[in-house]
């Protein structure tokens, strides 16, 4: 075998340490791009803000006018600045104004309250409305089991019925309801009761308190038996509150179904009669451990502002969403050329990456002012009408009018949010598909499923819009959709099917009975095998069924 040595002449691409981080800064979210200045402004000691500088100049210019306003101009020593106890020591009431002159001899079990009574506690305004304990302002949010455990050491029980309570405490999802059968629940304290022996009535008389805690309709096996606890908890003099229970205990299955027909001639109401009932039941919460366990809002801050000045929209930045930095010229200037000691090449080196870093947030800044100001001048429409004047728009379209590759325009649209009139949208909220009108034109999947809402809702409740009546209307607007797309776009809105939009006559909008509303947060199907049961949009785990009266 005989060792040669070859030149070869080639192109490969590198990503640099410095492209590595512009790329990362670039898709980072307004929230995490925070931290990373934070993190950076913690390591680099290269870098700083200007509030910093600003605070170190005020601090020096306090010094030197203390400095000047010694004796003589004299340097003030450490002992020079002591002061004995004995002597008159320095005033602290220009700092500080009490209502009056402290005494001094002052008895023994004198409170600091009793002086302090009316001295404010601090220069800053006070508001006691609004003074919420700190500790209260960053605890957890309270959770339905702490809830119903806080009520249930305030019940006076027996050891037995506690141990009882605890179980079925235990048993209760974040809904409110029971995930276990009784006969398991019993079951289970079966195994751990001693010689005597627990009877089937003594659970059933535990459950039978705890469904009177709050929220009302906890501790439900079913949903029918949800709704009637919190019937039941309603004032006797409630109106119509027999014909509510009689519907819930009896046609629950019909009330699913909407079957308004049979459902008037066998509770024998009138129309409007049942639509009373119906807004009472709609009133009612089948998810009562929702108004306990409520998920944390997420904030967003957005990116972009847009503005409308002059009769032209307006792109900028937001300043508040990342602190300004710069290098600390003070560090900067301790370097010098010659040395080559490990302090200065430390130094060396830092300010190269303090340098890299405000380079690439330069750059990540200016490319998302150029993204959102082509969306901007894209959808102009939008800003002036709404979402059905959204015009179709893919990544493909930025990144040939920026000079950008369609992977940078993802990266900058991704949890990037810009403020408008309108509202506060997500960049990626802009783009959408296209469909073909007979114009010749497009219309975005963004416009079509406006236009499908404001059809649903301008519906007759009594015949709801059904899919294929809705694309056949788009067809006379000049677009053409399948049957399969606007069902596609209509439960992508989170809107149920006709035969579950059926309303019950010509009602108002506050009056109006839709189960799939959200003040109702959910809605009735029924499955193949009868089952009437109740699920909440959108949430496919959140299934609560029970068998159909006969």
């Amino acid at each position: 075998m005989k060792a040669s040595l070859q030149l070869k002449l080639g192109q490969s691409l590198t990503m640099t340490p410095q492209l590595q981080q512009a790329i990362r800064l670039l898709q980072l979210s307004t929230l995490d791009l925070q931290q990373e200045i934070q993190q950076a402004l913690e390591s680099n000691p290269m870098l700083e803000t200007p509030e910093e500088e600003d605070a170190a100049d005020n601090s020096a210019d306090s010094s030197e006018a203390g400095e000047n306003a010694s004796s003589g101009g004299e340097e003030v020593t450490g002992e020079d600045q002591g002061w004995d106890e004995n002597e008159n020591g320095p005033d602290w009431s220009s700092e500080t104004e009490t209502p009056e002159k402290i005494p001094d001899d002052l008895p023994v079990d004198t409170a600091w309250d009793d002086i302090y009574q009316s001295a404010p506690a601090s220069s800053a305004p006070r508001d006691d409305e609004n003074d919420h304990d700190f500790e209260t302002r960053n605890s957890p949010a309270e959770t339905l089991q702490d809830h119903l455990e806080w009520q249930l050491n305030l019940t006076p029980m027996s050891e037995r019925d506690e141990a009882i309570a605890h179980a079925l405490l235990d048993a209760v999802d974040d809904r409110g309801y029971l995930t276990s059968s009784l006969e398991e629940i019993h079951g289970g304290l079966m195994e751990d009761a001693d010689e005597d022996p627990l009877e089937m009535d003594e659970v059933e008389a535990v459950l039978h308190r705890l469904q009177h805690f709050d929220p009302p309709g906890v501790f439900a096996r079913d949903l029918q038996e949800c709704l009637l606890i919190q019937l039941n908890q309603l004032p006797p003099d409630t109106p119509w509150l027999p014909q509510a229970r009689l519907v819930i205990t009896h046609y629950i299955n019909l009330l699913g179904n909407r079957d308004y027909a049979q459902l008037l001639r066998r509770s024998r109401l009138k129309e409007d009669q049942l639509r009373e009932v119906l807004a009472l039941i709609t009133g009612l919460n089948p998810r009562p451990g929702d108004a306990i366990d409520q998920p944390e809002p997420d904030y967003v801050i957005p990116d972009v502002i847009v503005r409308k000045h002059e009769g032209r929209w307006r792109v900028e930045l937001n300043p508040e969403i990342a602190p300004r930095i710069r290098v600390n010229a003070g560090y900067a200037a301790l370097i010098r050329r010659a040395d080559s000691s490990a302090d200065n090449t430390y130094l060396r080196d830092q300010l190269q990456e303090a340098k890299w870093f405000i380079k690439s947030l330069q750059s990540r800044n200016e490319t998302l002012l150029k993204v959102a100001t082509r969306i901007v001048e894209h959808q102009q429409g939008f800003l002036e009408q709404g979402e059905e004047a959204m015009k179709p728009l893919i990544l493909s379209d930025i990144a040939q009018a920026v000079d950008m590759h369609e992977s940078t325009i993802s990266r900058v649209t991704t949890q990037k949010y810009m403020h408008t009139p309108r509202g506060i949208f997500e960049l990626k909220y802009f783009f959408s598909s296209h469909v073909s009108t007979n114009e010749g034109g497009e219309a975005s999947s963004t416009a079509i499923r406006a236009m499908i809402k404001k059809l649903i809702a301008a519906e007759t409740p009594k015949k709801p819009l059904s899919d294929s009546k809705i694309a056949a209307m788009l067809g006379e607007q000049g677009i053409q959709v399948a049957r399969r797309t606007v069902a596609k776009y209509r439960e992508a809105m989170h809107i149920p099917p006709s035969n579950e939009r059926k309303r019950l006559g010509e009602t108002g909008p506050e009056q109006e009975f839709q189960l799939n509303d959200p003040a109702w947060q959910a809605g009735f199907y029924t499955d193949p095998a009868g089952v009437i049961g109740i699920q909440q949009t959108g949430d496919a785990n959140a299934t609560q069924h029970l068998r159909p009266s006969r």
